[in-house]
């Protein structure tokens, strides 16, 4: 994966999760927030913090922001900010815009002036991304609720030669195998004899808490 050039702005919990993540696989990142403090907390973890409001143009120039492939904006509740800097952004000429919306309105609002992709938090938390990205078994992660989550993850090699009877999962893991996907098969609702092989992808569906417990050990 080649090296990019990130400006996050707006260092709530979702701009800091991401701008981290950023940073840890090896990409430039540029973090600004009005907020001191957040800027300070998050100095170590990418490569350039800097406190300043991003709505003032001239400073968005003089950082030079134009020269950055992706700029990731997840200015929090306030509307206005997030379409202002978006506008300038856009007007400086930062190639890829991502921004993070609030509700339906203010994505089509985003995607008028020019944002490229706007990720709606509520809907897709922008968990499924962090956890790809974090997580080389982690394959696909996909929120139902704020509880429930369906995960697909590289059969851990414990697994290995064992029928899922063997492993029980439910009562191991607290998680409900619903697909077993083996090259270009797919075994759908499979049953207690079922053997996981090398290589197998299991589809699982669980509490967020018992899959995240699960990603803990897989990912040792």
């Amino acid at each position: 994966m080649s090296s990019k050039q990130y400006v996050v702005i707006g260092l709530g919990r979702f701009g800091t999760s991401v701008a981290k993540t950023l940073y840890a696989l090896g990409h430039d990142v540029l973090a600004i927030d009005q907020d001191e403090n957040l800027v300070q907390e998050i100095s170590d973890s990418v490569t350039h913090a800097v406190q300043m409001d991003a709505m003032d143009e001239n400073a968005l120039r003089t950082l030079g922001v134009r020269n950055f492939d992706v700029a990731v904006i997840t200015i929090g509740g306030n509307m206005q900010a997030s379409v202002m800097v978006t506008l300038i952004v856009k007007e400086l000429g930062v190639k890829y815009i991502i921004c993070k919306g609030q509700s339906e309105l203010h994505a089509k609002v985003l995607y008028k002036i020019g944002a490229d992709r706007v990720i709606l938090p509520e809907k897709d938390m922008g968990v499924r991304v962090a956890h790809n990205l974090v997580s080389s078994n982690i394959l696909d992660y996909i929120e139902l609720s704020p509880d429930y989550s369906i995960i697909e993850i590289e059969a851990p090699k414990d697994w290995y030669n064992r029928s899922l009877r063997e492993l029980n999962v439910r009562a191991n893991h607290g998680i409900n195998v619903m697909a077993i996907k083996r090259n270009d098969e797919i075994n759908v609702s499979p049953n207690a004899d079922d053997m996981i092989e090398t290589g197998d992808i299991v589809v699982a569906i669980g509490s967020t808490e018992d899959l995240t417990k699960l990603e803990n050990i897989i990912s040792r």
